[in-house]
């Protein structure tokens, strides 16, 4: 993989850059989170919570959320758009970037700091124009003081991504290239299995082949040869800077077994 550069410090985005979103209520973010499979599971006096507790906040593409080793300032919902999550390296006088994941609604992040109070782990900064709601940690944590029956609710958030990294790290270890990529692409169409509703899925991926190789540890070429013969076999369109998955089942199927068929080689 080669070295990436760090997305410069945001500081001076201008209006015109926060304003990549339509005007978004609180209301209307709320709506979109409230049809996540964790949230809709919540307890109604945690969300009443949350809800009272949390604010909206808006970034620009590029504009950072917060990095690695920052004081933990707050839980986060995405409600639109996508985050980047990375982590940074340092080798002889080389920054070396890998690109983790994309969170992306209705995901939540930042509770592991809720647990410990640790600096940060990772960085995190905005892949699109991307609309969240903050929960402070200081007042959450202090009212989950005081009502500790609700912490259950909060470590499953936590588990639940424990989980899903225990299996991603199962996958990056013993999957062949083409079918780990495949995975990844089943997993973002169904939201990472994150709304309430588990039928629901995504035909449009904000995803370049560039940030799927990155995530993968895979080269270039050999990402853009696997997306290839996925188009050949008429499953996904590439596109400039996303994909747009045209068969999930097929591909779902494939991810499963490991096999890529294309048209030719279909009977009939």
């Amino acid at each position: 993989m080669q070295p990436t550069q760090v997305p410069p410090s945001q500081s001076g985005l201008t209006s015109t850059r926060k304003r990549s979103l339509p005007s978004t209520s609180a209301n209307d973010l709320w709506a979109i989170v409230q049809a996540g499979r964790w949230f809709r599971a919540l307890p109604p006096e945690l969300v009443h919570e949350l809800q009272r507790m949390a604010r909206p906040r808006v970034l620009a593409p590029g504009e950072w959320l917060f990095r690695r080793g920052d004081a933990p300032c707050g839980i986060y919902a995405v409600a639109r758009g996508s985050l980047n999550i990375s982590g940074t390296a340092s080798l002889q006088e080389q920054t070396r970037t890998a690109l983790l994941t994309l969170v992306e609604p209705p995901m939540w992040l930042g509770e592991i700091a809720l647990f410990d109070g640790e600096p940060r782990t990772h960085d995190a900064h905005a892949n699109t124009a991307c609309a969240l709601l903050q929960v402070p940690i200081a007042p959450l944590r202090d009212w989950l003081d005081v009502h500790p029956h609700h912490w259950r609710s909060m470590a499953l958030l936590l588990t639940d991504k424990l989980r899903a990294s225990l299996t991603a790290l199962e996958e990056q270890t013993v999957l062949p290239a083409p079918q780990r990529l495949m995975c990844r692409l089943v997993q973002m169409a169904q939201g990472h299995d994150q709304w309430a509703d588990r039928l629901r899925t995504h035909r449009e991926l904000a995803v370049s082949q560039e940030q799927l190789a990155r995530m993968l540890g895979l080269s270039r070429q050999t990402t853009n040869q696997i997306l290839q013969e996925l188009q050949q076999a008429g499953w996904l369109q590439v596109r400039r800077g996303r994909l747009e998955v045209l068969d999930l089942p097929a591909l779902r199927d494939a991810a499963t077994f490991g096999q890529i068929r294309t048209l030719a080689s279909r009977p009939g």
